[in-house]
């Protein structure tokens, strides 16, 4: 028996079958922690041709084996632009190419178009430190030998963070906003940790848009039908092209994650008039539940805030779920509940004297992400006194 371990890079995560990644991905079966590294979703991406040829996102998944049996596996992807990854480095791309280097193409250990916290390298229990290892060596080398200018962990966990920047990597900041749970009975019992005034804005805000003229439905598991979807594409298409220009995910993606993953799914619709007018997608992990698209095609006041936080915060509090990711950016989350959370990043790049620069911005960075986060959690809405204190200054 031998202690080495061999890297492999596939043409796609397809190429092995779900158990093989899902042991890695989801072990133990059951809900998974995190629904965007299982083998459902990201084939469904493939299977879509939400990523591949064309896309600037072309598969490349490693995987390390020891005495021909897998013990980790990460969702890699050759990189031909920066679009969909929401750890932001175009400034790094301007500078190096405008210093006579090739930024594109990049490798990427990511889940595309998907800006929430997972792990990145999936190990089967009881092989953490050798296959993350392994997989960060492997990753350098790829690069090494291809001659690649950059490799990138984006979203990765605390853990991960650390166990990479001790391995070589360059560990990065950034922050988004999440809701924390703390054992609340329903929505009320949320409002009564608030600030009075933003109590009540709140609970105006809400009345606002569920006076839209319609109802809003949150949908899950088999009440999902394929009109849903008809519907939320007309909605992702509009908010697609306002945002990137052109969507990153088909019409086929929608179809892939009914058919396999609508138990992990909450659809989250407004319907006025006899028609679909507005939804929300997330999905649902073990812990958390994960805000991901949002699109009308009409506009209605504060219906964007009810679908997208104020339902997620409900279906939480009905799940159990200890937390809400919203997505990328957006202070006007604040207001809401979500507070500020940092967010982690690995980074490696060959150029030694670019490297010692983008290691001086990650620092200052670092520190003024640190500020931010402290600046903005003393702007959230929750009481520092007692209601009554605040009631009485009222």
């Amino acid at each position: 028996m031998t202690d080495t371990i061999e890297i492999a890079v596939l043409n796609r995560v397809s190429d092995l079958t779900a158990e093989e990644w899902d042991a890695c991905a989801n072990p133990g079966g059951g809900r998974p922690e995190d629904p965007f590294t299982t083998h459902r979703f990201l084939t469904a991406l493939e299977r879509s041709g939400s990523v591949g040829a064309g896309t600037g996102w072309t598969p490349r998944p490693m995987v390390a084996r020891r005495d021909g049996r897998i013990i980790a596996v990460a969702p890699l992807y050759l990189k031909g632009h920066s679009q969909g990854e929401y750890i932001f480095d175009f400034n790094w791309a301007h500078a190096y190419e405008q210093a006579g280097g090739r930024y594109y193409p990049k490798l990427q250990v990511a889940v595309p178009f998907t800006p929430a916290t997972g792990r990145r390298f999936l190990c089967v229990p009881g092989e953490d430190e050798p296959g993350r290892a392994a997989l960060v060596q492997g990753l350098v080398n790829l690069a090494e030998r291809n001659r690649l200018s950059s490799a990138h962990v984006t979203f990765c966990t605390a853990d991960e963070a650390a166990a990479g920047a001790a391995l070589g990597l360059m560990p990065r900041v950034t922050q988004q906003f999440h809701w924390a749970n703390a054992g609340y009975g329903s929505y009320d019992d949320f409002l009564g940790t608030l600030a009075s005034r933003k109590r009540k804005a709140l609970r105006k805000e809400r009345a606002t848009a569920q006076g839209f003229g319609g109802t809003i439905v949150r949908l899950t598991g088999d009440e999902l039908r394929p009109d849903h979807w008809d519907a939320f594409w007309q909605f992702y298409l509009d908010t697609g092209s306002r945002k990137w220009g052109t969507p990153y995910l088909t019409r086929a993606f929608f179809d892939e994650i009914h058919a396999t993953m609508r138990d992990d799914i909450l659809l989250v619709l407004a319907e006025r008039d006899g028609r679909w007018v507005a939804g929300a997608l997330n999905f649902i992990g073990r812990q958390a539940l994960y805000g991901r698209y949002w699109g009308c095609i009409e506009d209605h006041p504060c219906l964007h805030f009810e679908l997208c936080y104020h339902q997620a915060i409900d279906h939480a509090i009905a799940m159990g779920l200890p937390r809400v990711e919203a997505g990328a950016q957006g202070e006007h989350k604040l207001a809401r509940g979500y507070l500020p959370a940092a967010v982690h990043s690995l980074h490696w790049i060959a150029d030694p004297g670019f490297a010692r620069a983008v290691a001086r911005f990650l620092e200052a960075e670092r520190n003024a992400v640190d500020e931010e986060i402290e600046v903005l959690t003393a702007y959230g809405p929750f009481r520092r006194g007692t209601r009554q204190q605040e009631e009485e200054q009222d």
